[in-house]
């Protein structure tokens, strides 16, 4: 099933696929982010179908939507219906359990609404930090745009990573290779941004810290 929703979005690009598969990629469902924004930067290039920058907002918007799902569906069910779905069959074909769930609550009470921007570079967070600020019932204003600004930015390097394999790689000529590609270098990637993250958020503390 993976396999073949991968394939459809590779061999259809467009600025409506990218939307939708990364609402998909934000929401609850599992689906890799390589798949779609650095094909979609790399096809920008190479033709005059798409634009590199408009692949950024309309990815942006696909997370928004799918962290939509995940933070309204969270506010109305609630933590018992939400943890009995992660222990579920269900929700462990979504590649979700109660321990993930569990982390994505530690990590929002930790670093309050600024975690659903962090969270959004994070591998393994990034897909259910909506839950806990849904959970929480954060504020929808601050939510949306922590997580508008924090899919942006991680939309933003994965359509450098596209824009550099198409520097890079010249011999590369379809989508399927550009995503090959990318799903190894992103997740190098991913690690450095944690890196940053973390640092960024000792910088945080430790200044507010030495203010008290």
């Amino acid at each position: 099933m993976l396999e073949e929703l991968i394939r459809f979005a590779l061999e259809n690009l467009n600025y409506w696929v990218v939307t939708l598969f990364m609402a998909i990629e934000s929401s609850f469902i599992p689906f890799p982010s390589e798949v779609v924004v650095p094909p979609a930067a790399w096809k920008a290039m190479v033709t005059d179908g798409m634009n590199i920058f408009l692949v950024v907002v309309f990815a942006t918007i696909g997370a928004d939507l799918g962290a939509l799902v995940n933070y309204w569906l969270s506010r109305w069910l609630g933590r018992p219906v939400i943890y009995k779905f992660a222990n579920s069959k269900f929700g462990h074909m979504c590649l979700i359990d109660a321990e993930k769930v569990a982390h994505a609550e530690e990590y929002f009470r930790d670093h309050g609404a600024a975690s659903t921007f962090f969270g959004r570079l994070i591998p393994a967070v990034r897909q259910l930090i909506s839950i806990p600020a849904g959970l929480a019932k954060m504020k929808m204003g601050p939510f949306l745009l922590y997580t508008t600004l924090g899919a942006g930015f991680w939309n933003t390097v994965l359509a450098l990573i596209g824009y550099a394999i198409y520097r890079a790689f010249p011999d590369v000529d379809s989508p399927e290779k550009v995503y090959h590609l990318a799903e190894t270098y992103s997740h190098e990637l991913g690690y450095i941004i944690l890196a940053v993250v973390a640092l960024a958020l000792g910088y945080v503390i430790l200044k507010g810290c030495s203010k008290n």
